[in-house]
């Protein structure tokens, strides 16, 4: 379907509301300049004969919800992506959604509200708001018809919502009037992912009924923490109010307010991370009234899905909430945690995020999504991205994305934002080999380190692991041009690969103590310190963030990172580190052959803290400073949903779209096992039980060579 010639954006008449056309480009902005609104549009099609099929396309500046006949089709658009930084600037990218519907009837009534305004940081705008519509009906006696929409939509303001969390009630929405046609300054593009699903959940305590003048507090407990938004129904002839707290578990958490004097329902737009509602509702009036709350879960839809179970209940437990946690960060794009709600710079997140797909949901298309909009993110930016580490760790999930789905114009798409980061990364190279003059060096992992945080350290902290991350992506990059056939391209890669290596074994590698320093004492130049880039100390650190990585790229020879793994697993080189960095470890130790000596026994630390809280998956091991509350509803640390079925299969994709692969099986100590992967053609499925033959099945399409 191609309805973009059709593509015809209305808004609030311009004379009638002057004061509610423009916005800020995103939330990171001042929000006393966003001028929040929201508007509602509606238009009725009545047709003598039944439309049997409906083709749309729909966007909205900056989100939108759309009903037809009464049923709720989508909410959206998709998320650009966006970043930390430069977002004072437009985006270039705004994407449309696509659905097709089956309605069977001579009435389309169609009804949309938009919120006008970026909240929340993952939220972009071009700056005006506006609705799309377009549509090919296509008629039982097989005759179709064109819609879109014009000025013969209907539009007007909904004052009572107050802001992005606060809804008034007695504050009445203006009169429809006829829509403005104004200027298409989106251009969208198609979003290349389906609408999200969404249910509404509600318990026993979700009915709140009042006495006249009684205010009362109840919990509305969830079986699970999920993604989404609050509801509230009121059934009142009096004034009756409302404050909902979305806690994940017994934190202050996210406040709506709402207040009503009749009948009505609120559905907010902010999205909130939610294990339980806390409700404080009051009845103002002199009869009694009703509230019912709920709460709207949605995430990305789920097709299928794959298992990894053993004979261990405490590691299906932490797989179990892995998976559940992924799902709610799976949206428009991968989120870090709904509860945080960030941009689509946190591409260490959602690098792990796609890597746990194939081993739980197995459709890529989101992380295909997400590795093109970041693209756009380094196009725009000539190869730069506000987290440095991250911008390079794009390229394996880039890599890593196409072996997966075998999608080749995914490379093609994503080589001029690939040529643009490692030239980027050239001119950061100094007289000593290394990466010298970057912006900053993050992130390194969330924790602190004699109070420096690692989110951006100094030099003496961050350089290693930044140089190793750049040392990784080389090497996938070389394998990228190879793919693409630009041979020379591939062979620069590998000869800069070689040559940073010899620069980090030179400099910063202790060959005394036989293990990798964080950096370099140096000073950072002034005209490089801000507030990203901090002073360079004095002080050496050797950590284990440095060694893992180093173990995991293989920049020194496999005995070494070998002795570096049993090091580390002996806690012999010092400095805690997060569920997010343990996935490089867990990567150096499948690569290295010591998975089944270390696996289970790193998976294994995922389990107190699941055990703690299995509604939703904690965010660090241990506190990063003191007073931090995390959140648990973050997928970084998913990893042992990949990481333990990867090295129960003994998995290597051989052949882009997992057309060829390679197992080697090993129980690691389970009595029992069943693991599948989710390929482009179907299930492949292990089971193994200890004293028997493993038990292999695959699609055809797949060719499966045990080793």
């Amino acid at each position: 379907m191609d309805t973009r010639h059709l593509e015809s954006w209305i808004w609030l008449p311009a004379e009638a509301y002057p004061r509610n056309q423009t916005t800020i480009y995103s939330g990171f902005l001042n929000h006393a300049d966003g001028n929040f609104t929201v508007a509602e549009f509606k238009r009725t099609y009545v047709f003598d004969k039944k439309v049997v099929h409906a083709e749309l396309r729909f966007s909205g500046d900056t989100l939108f919800r759309l009903w037809c006949n009464g049923d709720l089709i989508a909410t959206g658009p998709a998320c650009v992506g966006g970043d930390f930084w430069a977002n004072e600037m437009v985006r270039s990218n705004y994407y449309a959604f696509e659905t097709v519907m089956e309605p069977m009837a001579n009435t389309l009534d169609f009804f949309a509200d938009v919120r006008m305004m970026p909240v929340q940081i993952c939220d972009y705008s071009r700056g005006h708001g506006g609705f799309m519509l377009s549509g090919i009906l296509t008629f039982e006696d097989g005759t179709a018809e064109t819609v879109a929409t014009d000025g013969t939509w209907m539009v007007r303001r909904n004052g009572a919502y107050r802001g992005d969390t606060g809804y008034d009630g007695r504050i009445r929405p203006d009169a429809f009037i006829p829509a403005e046609v104004t200027e298409n300054i989106w251009h969208t593009e198609t979003a290349p992912i389906p609408l999200r699903t969404e249910r509404e959940l509600s318990t026993s305590e979700s009915v709140i009924t009042l006495a006249p003048c009684e205010k009362r507090e109840t919990v509305i407990d969830l079986d699970m923490i999920w993604a989404g938004f609050v509801c509230v129904k009121a059934e009142t002839r009096g004034e009756v109010a409302a404050e909902i707290y979305c806690r994940e578990l017994t934190e202050g958490g996210s406040r709506e307010t709402v207040t009503f004097d009749g009948d009505g329902t609120y559905r907010g737009f902010y999205m909130h991370s939610a294990g339980n509602l806390r409700v404080v509702a009051e009845n103002r009036g002199d009869e009694p009234a009703t509230l019912r709350v709920s709460f709207i879960e949605t995430h990305y839809p789920i097709a299928d899905t794959a298992e990894t179970v053993t004979d261990d209940e405490d590691i299906n437990l932490v797989l179990e909430t892995c998976k559940h946690t992924l799902k709610i960060c799976r949206q428009t794009h991968h989120l870090d945690s709904p509860r945080h709600c960030e941009p689509l710079a946190c591409t260490g997140d959602y690098n792990i995020e796609s890597l746990m797909t194939p081993f739980s949901f197995g459709d890529m298309r989101l992380a295909e999504f997400d590795v093109i909009r970041t693209a756009v993110l380094l196009e725009d930016h000539d190869g730069r991205m506000f987290h440095t580490t991250y911008s390079l760790i794009w390229v394996g999930m880039l890599w890593d994305t196409y072996m997966a789905t075998g999608n080749k114009a995914l490379l093609e798409r994503c080589r001029k934002g690939l040529e643009l980061l490692l030239n980027r990364f050239a001119a950061y190279v100094g007289d000593n080999g290394l990466i010298e003059t970057p912006p900053d060096y993050m992130f390194v992992d969330w924790i602190f380190i004699d109070g420096i945080t690692m989110h951006h350290p100094p030099k003496a902290l961050g350089q290693s692991v930044l140089n190793l991350f750049c040392f990784g992506a080389l090497e996938k990059a070389a394998r990228i041009f190879d793919e693409l056939g630009l041979y020379e391209a591939g062979k620069d890669c590998l000869a800069r690969r070689v040559n940073l290596g010899e620069a980090i074994n030179r400099q910063l590698f202790d060959s005394e103590r036989g293990i990798y320093f964080e950096g370099l004492n140096t000073p950072t130049e002034e005209h490089l310190l801000g507030g990203w880039m901090p002073q360079n100390v004095e002080k050496r650190y050797y950590l284990n963030h440095s060694n893992i990585l180093a173990a995991c790229f293989g920049v020194c020879d496999d005995d070494t990172a070998r002795e570096l793994v049993r090091r580390i697993m002996a806690d012999e080189i010092g400095g805690d580190y997060q569920p997010y960095f343990t996935h490089y470890l867990l990567e150096a130790v499948y690569r290295l052959g010591l998975r089944e000596t270390y696996t289970r026994k790193i998976v294994e630390r995922w389990i107190s803290p699941t055990k703690e809280c299995a509604k939703g998956l904690v965010e660090g091991f241990v506190a990063p400073e003191p007073g931090y509350g995390f959140d648990h509803s973050h997928a970084w640390g998913g990893t042992p949903l990949y990481s333990l079925p990867k090295a129960l299969m003994g998995l290597e994709i051989t052949k882009p779209g997992m057309r060829e692969i390679t197992l080697s099986p090993n129980h690691l100590g389970f009595g029992y096992v069943k693991t599948q992967l989710m390929t482009p053609y179907g299930k492949v499925t292990l089971e193994i039980k200890q004293g028997e033959e493993p038990v292999i099945s695959h699609p055809d399409e797949v060719a499966v060579i045990i080793k």
